[in-house]
C-alpha cells in the first residue's frame, strides 16, 4: 500500500517531551494493551444484541445503533468511516452501559440532506436522538469530525455530558486551529464542490485510500475488508457530497465555536484528550485546554489517526479507564 511518512501535528506551544512519555502518564487511568488487533480481526458488524433504528429529528433522519444496559454512552465517528468504526469499544462498553452509536448527518446509513452540516446543527441532531431514546445525559466519546460535533453538543448542552473523550482531530476555532490549518497534508479541508464531486464519482475508494494510508502509522492495519466496507458506503448517492460539506462548514464552525466559548466559558465536565502517537499526540490536550477546565491528556501508542483500526485494544483500555474513574 503506498504510504507517505507518518502524519504528525506538532504545535510550538506543546511541551517538549516524547509522546510515549505522555502515554505513560495515563497509567493511573488504565493498563494500556499495546498489541493491535490483526487487520483480519477488524469487525465492522455489530452483534445481534445491538438494535438499529432510524430516528427522525431536526429535519433529517439519523441511523442509530443501540445496545447494552446502564448509564448511556454516545459514540460519534468521523470522516472516512461511519459508526461501524466503534464496534470493539461499543461491545466493551455495552457490558454496563447503554451504548448509542449514530451515523452523522449525511454519512453511513443516515439520510443525505443538502444542508445542515455545520456542527451546531449536528449537535441538535444528537440531542434529538437522545430525546427520542429518552436519555437525559451520557458520556461522550468522539473521533475526527465527531470531535467537532461533540464539542458543539457539549457547549450547547453541558448538563447532558457527564464525561467527554475526544480523539485525534482539532476543533475549528479552538486553541491552535490556525496553526493546524497550515499543515499541507490537510489540503482536503478545502476540497469540495460540484467539480470535485464529479472527479471522485466512481473513484471513492481511491480518494479514501489516501486518507487511510497517509494518516496511519501503519496502513496495513486498516484492513482490506474495512476499506471495501466504507468505500461502498461513501459511494452511496449523496455521501461524498455530505462528506465534502462537513469540511466546507469548518469556517462557520470556527465562528460558532469561538462565540460559544466566549458566551459559555470553558467546558466543566472531565475531558480526556487522546491523540495517536504518530498523529496529533499530546497536541489534543493543547487544543482542549483552550476550551475545557478539566483535561486529562493521553496518547494511543503505535497508532496514527485511525485509532480503532491501528490499536483498538489500547484505545478501548484508555477510554474505559477514563469513564470508569
Amino acid at each position: 500500500i503506498p504510504h507517505t511518512e507518518g502524519f504528525q501535528i506538532m504545535i510550538p506551544s506543546l511541551p517538549r517531551r516524547s509522546l510515549l512519555t505522555g502515554a505513560l502518564a495515563l497509567a493511573a487511568i488504565s493498563t494500556i494493551a499495546m498489541p493491535a488487533l490483526a487487520a483480519s480481526d477488524q469487525a465492522v458488524t455489530y452483534p445481534k444484541s445491538f438494535k438499529t433504528q432510524s430516528i427522525a429529528t431536526n429535519g433529517t433522519t439519523i441511523h442509530v445503533r443501540v445496545g447494552g444496559k446502564g448509564p448511556a454512552a454516545v459514540l460519534l465517528h468521523g470522516y472516512g468511516e461511519t459508526g461501524d468504526m466503534w464496534v470493539p469499544l461499543a461491545v466493551e462498553l455495552a457490558r454496563d452501559h447503554t451504548v448509542v452509536v449514530p451515523d452523522l448527518r449525511g454519512l453511513g446509513l443516515s439520510a443525505k440532506p443538502k444542508t445542515g452540516f455545520d456542527k451546531k446543527t449536528q449537535a441538535h441532531d444528537v440531542a434529538g436522538v437522545l430525546d427520542a431514546l429518552k436519555i437525559t445525559n451520557a458520556d461522550l466519546v468522539t473521533h475526527d469530525i465527531g470531535n467537532m460535533v461533540g464539542y458543539a453538543f457539549a457547549a450547547q448542552y453541558p448538563a447532558r455530558v457527564k464525561k467527554f473523550v475526544l480523539i485525534d482531530a482539532p476543533v475549528p476555532g479552538i486553541g491552535p486551529w490556525e496553526e493546524v490549518l497550515k499543515n499541507p497534508l490537510l489540503w482536503h479541508f478545502r476540497f469540495g464542490g460540484p467539480d470535485m464531486e464529479r472527479l471522485v464519482k466512481g473513484r471513492e475508494r481511491i480518494y479514501l485510500d489516501r486518507f487511510w494510508n497517509e494518516f496511519s502509522a501503519s496502513p496495513k492495519r486498516f484492513s482490506e475488508s474495512s476499506r471495501q466496507h466504507y468505500a461502498k458506503l461513501y459511494a452511496m448517492p449523496g455521501a461524498m457530497h455530505s462528506g465534502f460539506a462537513q469540511f466546507a462548514a469548518f469556517d462557520q464552525d470556527a465562528i460558532d465555536n469561538k462565540a460559544m466559548l466566549a458566551a459559555g466559558g470553558k467546558l466543566k465536565m472531565p475531558v480526556l484528550a487522546l491523540g495517536g502517537e504518530k498523529s496529533f499526540g499530546l497536541t489534543m490536550a493543547v487544543v482542549m485546554r483552550a476550551a475545557a477546565d478539566n483535561v486529562t491528556e493521553g496518547v494511543v501508542p503505535e497508532s496514527g489517526h485511525w485509532i480503532m483500526e491501528e490499536n483498538p485494544k489500547a484505545t478501548v483500555a484508555l477510554v474505559r479507564g477514563f469513564l470508569d474513574r
